[in-house]
């Protein structure tokens, strides 16, 4: 009798153990479960997937983009000098007729060192302002005729031939895009009426 009774206490005592030993693996692995889930969604939320809209790469400024084009860095030295960087950077949008740096260069010698000194502020003020037009005109937009410039002077253009200004100098590329306007890429300088090459230079 006592033996049976141990026994069956034995066999209890061992349903017990088991039936501890399930629940505590079950509860381990809701845990680990959980556990995993919450690793989960911290990862998606440490490392969420993002999508950059095209049209948040913004181009530059007509003033950005001239300088990052490395051909105009006596322009843009020259809009420095006159204090034109902060008013190209505004909204606009503006038109610019970018002379290169060979176009400087094909002035008479000595012009483009007079035009950066102090007392000359205004006229190099004015050949700059010259170069600019108010809105944005695209190729497909121009025609033969007078534009009125920033400077106050008009430009006198003629597509007979290409794009010619002043007869003088030449649009050589168009339509480059910036952020608050285009770029059109010439080959000369062009002066405003009244400015005095000779007395600049003496």
């Amino acid at each position: 009798m006592l033996h049976s009774i141990n026994t069956n206490f034995h066999k209890e005592n061992v349903l017990a153990g088991l039936a501890i030993v399930a629940l505590t693996l079950t509860g381990c692995a809701a845990a680990e479960e959980e556990v995993a889930d919450t690793v989960d969604e911290t990862v998606v939320e440490e490392a969420p997937i993002e999508e950059t809209p095209i049209e948040e790469a913004a181009l530059g400024t007509v003033v950005d983009v001239a300088v990052a084009a490395g051909t105009f860095t006596t322009l843009a030295a020259a809009l420095e000098a006159a204090g034109l960087v902060e008013t190209l950077q505004g909204e606009g949008p503006f038109t610019v007729f970018a002379p290169t740096d060979e176009a400087f260069a094909a002035l008479p010698e000595g012009l483009v060192e007079a035009l950066l000194l102090p007392e000359n502020l205004e006229t190099l003020q004015a050949i700059l302002t010259y170069h600019v037009v108010a809105g944005a005109v695209f190729a497909a937009d121009v025609t033969t005729g007078d534009v009125a410039t920033l400077e106050g002077s008009t430009i006198a253009f003629d597509i007979a031939n290409g794009v010619v200004l002043n007869g003088t100098a030449t649009v050589t590329a168009a339509d480059v895009a910036a952020s608050n306007g285009v770029i059109y890429v010439i080959d000369a300088v062009i002066l405003p009426p009244g400015v005095d090459v000779e007395a600049l230079l003496g």
